[in-house]
């Protein structure tokens, strides 16, 4: 399992939202990024999904 970080931000770039969680791989974390995001309603938020390598996986500006 890796350790991957997703982040959201306010429009004043204020951090709603900063959380590390496992998963297999880029694809699956991914997926459960945009789960997270979708439950608290953020999914239009200016947000990111980095993998442990740095590779960003998920962004929306």
């Amino acid at each position: 399992m890796k350790t991957y970080k997703l982040t959201a931000f306010e429009s004043n770039g204020e951090k709603i939202l900063d959380v590390s969680f496992q998963a297999e791989n880029d694809d699956t974390a991914k997926k459960q990024a945009e789960n997270q995001l979708a439950e608290k309603n953020l999914l239009e938020s200016t947000h990111r999904c980095t993998s442990p390598s740095g590779k960003l996986l998920l962004f929306h500006s």
